[in-house]
């Protein structure tokens, strides 16, 4: 059955969905907030504390990674394990970390519909899927020379950075509320300041996409690709709903240079 499943004709076929899926989210984003956090709602299932909701929507990107990961023949190959480290770094800051970290007022109700739980067990299931497979066992460009290739480089210095300038943007995000007022049980909304927030609205939301980016050179697959492109059709619709809403909660006194998601652009 593990044969079956790490095959060509398997892995594409999961693509092809996986792109449909992309577009159906991108319409879907048009019609609805994504119901977490500032836009949660009570009309899609139980909500979930924000740690709880976190925690097990990013799980199976882990879980499903690692396993399929160590089903392909190249598993124990130089450049996969590098990839491999990658992932287990990144989700274990996206699933762990940052799910543990989150300043949640004390006796909130719950902010994470079950509903976007459910979902994203979907797509981090199948990235997990995508990545690993192609990463472990379809891959034919992952020698030794990949170290020095240009895409690797360049890819790799790129997503670096997004994951850097992203760790310091959650930070900047999650000390807005002290944790004397979370202890409190208070509910503080303030204007971010600092890093890239003197740019735009949503810098996680951006270097979350220019380290998916940067994944995606350094592998060269589309299996990288879909997961930035799944991301990109999330996070930007969300982008401009949360300045939307920064701009009605603070009408007077958020900058009106600030962009929405990338410097000086946009």
């Amino acid at each position: 059955m593990v044969d079956w499943l790490i095959s060509n004709e398997t892995y594409n076929l999961a693509l092809w969905c996986g792109l449909v899926y992309v577009v159906l989210i991108v319409i879907g984003a048009v019609f609805v907030k994504a119901p977490y956090g500032r836009f949660s709602s009570d009309n899609y299932g139980v909500s979930l504390s924000p740690r709880l909701g976190w925690f097990l929507m990013e799980l199976p990107a882990t879980l499903s990674f690692i396993f399929f990961y160590f089903q392909g023949d190249n598993c124990f190959e130089m450049v996969p394990l590098f990839f491999l480290g990658i992932w287990l770094i990144h989700y274990g800051n996206r699933g762990f970390i940052f799910p543990f970290l989150i300043r949640a007022a004390k006796g909130a109700k719950g902010t994470f519909s079950i509903m976007i739980v459910g979902t994203g067990w979907l797509v981090t299931t199948l990235h997990g899927y995508l990545n690993a497979v192609f990463i472990s066992h379809l891959s034919d460009h992952f020698t030794h020379d990949w170290f020095s290739d240009p895409r690797f480089l360049i890819g790799i210095m790129i997503y670096g950075f997004g994951y850097i300038m992203n760790i310091h943007s959650d930070a900047i995000i999650r000390n807005l509320r002290s944790k004397d007022e979370v202890e409190r049980g208070e509910k503080v909304y303030r204007i971010p300041e600092g890093g890239l927030f003197k740019y735009v609205s949503n810098p996680s939301y951006f270097t979350e996409l220019i380290s998916f980016t940067g994944f995606a050179i350094a592998t060269w697959s589309l299996g990288a690709l879909f997961v930035l492109a799944v991301s990109a059709a999330n996070l930007i619709p969300r982008a401009f709903q949360v300045h939307q809403w920064y701009l009605e909660k603070f009408p007077s006194d958020y900058p009106s240079d600030r962009k929405v998601l990338i410097p000086f652009i946009m």
